[in-house]
């Protein structure tokens, strides 16, 4: 194979991973919204790291090579990149616990223009005019969604955009540590964070002592810890098993190919807000609705289309040099 093909295909497969991963993360934020009402936020951590931990090492690990590839020398960045994921979360479910899910997802949506920018400082990646076009296109549409008012700028909406910040720290790292880690071992190593630090903040505040009781988000971070009925267990299997595809999915695809080719690709999950909206919640989008997911759809498309279209280029230059 090609040095030329063999990039085309890492491209192909990091964005059918970052398509999955977008999909499957909000199954995930639509079933946490669902519960968000009745259980702390580190409670919900602490049963999705299991589940999730146990579907990583019962699956995942063993189809990459077995637990010989968990071990490794760059504990301090995977430690590094946990703690990140956990910031990532604990502001985007704290935000969601009181916005919309469509307006909490838009927000966050300033994270693939921050993942562009951090690939360009960070890693040295290459930016084109089309990259940075689609960026922008998605951005783009993701304000429109949210139609920006004085009504939209309170502080919790600040919330989710601390947590893409987070995001792009996180997916740098998944690019510097992709050589030599596999994509099962950066989850596992995520999911152990996770549920440390989920057993930590239950021994400490699930008492719910500290919590307001108003129902906002320092309510839904430090409330009292509650035994699930057995009428939630599917969902707390749906949080679980999203986050382990998810969490392997967005790790294999920054892993294999360049962050700023992969950010567009995580728009699918605004759309995918629209869906449960409509689904779940009963909100059908408006027209103004329409035309933020059909910029942000745009986004991915250009991506898609020169990756195509330079990958042409390659295979009729291989051929020309045989």
């Amino acid at each position: 194979m090609t040095d030329s093909s063999q990039t085309s295909s890492q491209t192909q497969l990091g964005i059918i991973c970052a398509v999955t991963a977008s999909i499957s993360f909000s199954i995930n934020d639509v079933s946490i919204k669902f519960i968000s009402g009745t259980y702390p936020l580190h409670e919900i951590v602490m049963f999705r790291a299991a589940i999730s931990l146990i579907i990583s090492l019962a699956i995942l690990v063993p189809l990459e090579g077995g637990y010989r590839r968990l071990r490794t020398r760059k504990l301090p960045l995977h430690l590094a990149r946990g703690l990140l994921v956990v910031l990532a979360n604990s502001f985007f479910f704290m935000g969601l616990a009181v916005m919309p899910l469509s307006d909490a997802t838009a927000l966050f949506f300033i994270a693939p223009i921050v993942i562009t920018m951090f690939s360009v400082i960070f890693l040295g990646e290459k930016v084109g005019k089309f990259r940075w076009s689609a960026t922008a296109i998605g951005l783009l549409g993701a304000i429109v969604m949210l139609r920006p008012t004085s009504a939209s700028f309170q502080i919790v909406a600040v919330l989710p955009l601390l947590a893409a910040v987070c995001y792009a720290g996180i997916h740098m790292l998944s690019r510097r540590m992709g050589g030599t880690e596999s994509a099962s071992t950066l989850s596992v190593y995520i999911q152990g964070v996770f549920l440390m630090v989920g057993l930590f903040m239950g021994l400490a505040f699930g008492d719910g002592r500290l919590a307001p009781g108003d129902g906002g988000s320092l309510d839904f971070l430090l409330r009292a810890w509650v035994m699930p009925p057995l009428s939630d267990i599917p969902i707390l299997l749906i949080i679980g098993l999203s986050s382990a595809v998810g969490g392997y999915c967005v790790s294999q695809a920054y892993r294999v190919s360049q962050a700023a080719v992969i950010a567009p690709f995580e728009y699918v999950a605004l759309v995918m807000s629209i869906i449960w909206g409509v689904t779940i919640f009963g909100t059908w989008p408006d027209p103004v609705g329409w035309t933020g997911t059909g910029l942000i759809l745009a986004s991915g498309l250009v991506v898609f289309w020169r990756e195509a279209v330079l990958n042409r280029r390659h295979t009729s230059n291989a051929y020309r040099q045989r």
